[in-house]
């Protein structure tokens, strides 16, 4: 069957995000505080989910394809109890969402037992798969989840302890990835050395925890310790928290997108609101150009932060102009090709009152491949908008993205040998404006962190032709995007 996320149709997509509890309290009840995180970072992945239980050394698990609220129920809730606690939420950039693929991973080994979730994407997964098969292992899916486990589980037959295997498994993998290790006694997290995926630690009770976003510290009453450092690698036990391998000493490369569109709102990461930044996207755009308007919007729920910011700083009212069908199932069955074109109509929805006879700054986080955006234009004109001018929170997509987020080829990226006349002429906007590269830099007040702009710019963080030579047969590679 084939389907389209008709929420989010023209967005760029997060991979996955990740949750891990150690509990210290007899009486906690990790698998409910496991699924209520995950209601929480469920913005990071919509088809596939699940939670790996450790009860003193054996493992129980549930994964399936859906929302959490479709595949966590009563039963199989009472059936997953014990002292620790792995949760994972996934969305499939570049593999089939396929059950095999839902994570977490549990793999038996000789030294045991091995549960990992992991956010991210390799640069080198296929010459490591590759490698690995060679020497016999099986693989059940096609994800880089796989790869690291079984990277780890070969490193333990020769180390100390699954910690030092972590390590050095680290060492032999490259791209962006964050993940947390649970073994019988043991959970482990760690984030690529340039720090690409968030990852934090918190603290509830005696019990540590670690997650993608600190929006899940909040769902379950936990607080915010710190930022696991780009590079570092922590392990909790019944004695706490421990570092095993320092951090890279970077100030790293966080996805900016992280600011701009995947993380929620609520969220505080490297120190900045997530919330702040935007609304600062939102002043930093009426700053660049203040149309002469009647109304801002927001296209939601994205663009709602900005949006505020954006009317805070010129002056017109702020008000709810487009409304979102929060009730409809998250996919959508294309059976022509005209109800593909028009699905948005099915998930958005103009408010005459609003936008009839004004002239309509209308504010979205970014724009893809314009399709969405051309329908949400007509969306307003019909309902009655005299004007609409388009204001996005981001610089136009120039760039592929080879870690993690579904921005593939250059083909698809409608800023790509288009002028912003062209793209507002398609969209059949009145005028469009993107934020600046320079402004953008400016939102995210008081991070600890640097950031990775390559999808606007170009400057990878890693060398893309050096990727390219080592795992050429890797299809996320896009070699004729360097030439």
């Amino acid at each position: 069957m084939n389907t389209v996320d008709i929420c989010n149709c023209d967005k760029p997509k997060e991979e996955c995000g990740v949750f891990a509890i150690y509990g210290k309290d007899p009486e906690m009840d990790v698998t409910a505080l496991t699924n209520y995180a995950l209601f929480a970072l469920q913005h990071r992945g919509q088809q596939s989910c699940g939670i790996a239980v450790n009860d003193n050394g054996t493992i129980i698990y549930h994964k399936n394809l859906g929302l959490v609220s479709e595949v966590f129920d009563k039963d199989v809730m009472s059936k997953l109890k014990g002292q620790m606690a792995v949760g994972h939420v996934r969305y499939s950039t570049s593999f089939e969402n396929t059950r095999e693929n839902a994570q977490p991973l549990v793999t038996k080994y000789v030294k045991g037992t091995l549960t990992i979730a992991h956010n991210g994407i390799l640069t080198n997964s296929k010459t490591l798969r590759n490698q690995l098969e060679k020497e016999g292992c099986l693989f059940q899916g096609t994800n880089d989840t796989e790869v690291v486990a079984y990277l780890i589980a070969k490193e333990r037959l020769n180390t100390r302890s699954v910690e030092d295997a972590v390590c050095n498994a680290m060492d032999k993998i490259s791209g962006a990835y964050a993940f947390v290790v649970m073994s019988p006694t043991k959970i482990i997290a760690g984030r690529d050395p340039l720090g690409l995926k968030p990852l934090s630690l918190g603290k509830l009770g005696d019990s540590y925890i670690v997650a993608s976003e600190t929006v899940a510290f909040d769902a379950i009453g936990a607080e915010f310790v710190r930022d696991i450092d780009p590079g570092e690698v922590i392990v909790i036990t019944k004695d706490g928290v421990r570092v095993v391998k320092e951090g890279s000493g970077n100030k790293g490369k966080m996805c900016i997108f992280e600011y701009i569109y995947f993380a929620r709102p609520d969220s505080v990461i490297e120190g900045s609101s997530v919330y702040e930044s935007r609304k600062e996207a939102g002043k930093y755009l009426a700053r660049q150009n203040n149309t002469e308007a009647d109304v801002v919007i927001a296209v939601p729920d994205s663009g709602i932060a900005a949006a505020i910011g954006y009317a805070e700083e010129s002056g017109l009212p702020y008000e709810v102009g487009l409304m979102k069908n929060r009730y409809i199932a998250r996919t959508f069955i294309q059976p022509t090709q005209k109800m593909r074109e028009n699905a948005v109509r099915i998930k958005l929805n103009a408010i005459k009152n609003v936008v009839n006879g004004k002239r309509v700054i209308m504010v979205d986080d970014s724009i893809v491949r314009g399709t969405t955006s051309k329908r949400i234009v007509k969306l307003l004109r019909e309902a009655g908008a005299t004007e609409v001018h388009m204001k996005i929170s981001s610089p136009p997509f120039l760039y592929p993205c080879y870690f993690g987020t579904d921005v593939g080829s250059q083909d698809e990226l409608v800023a790509v040998g288009r002028t912003v006349e062209e793209i507002c002429e398609m969209t059949g906007a009145d005028s469009l404006d993107y934020l600046s590269l320079d402004n953008l830099m400016k939102t995210p007040i008081g991070a600890r962190c640097g950031f990775c702009t390559s999808c606007f710019d170009g400057k990878y963080p890693m060398d893309i032709k050096e990727m390219a030579e080592k795992d050429p047969d890797d299809k996320r590679i896009f070699i004729k995007n360097l030439e």
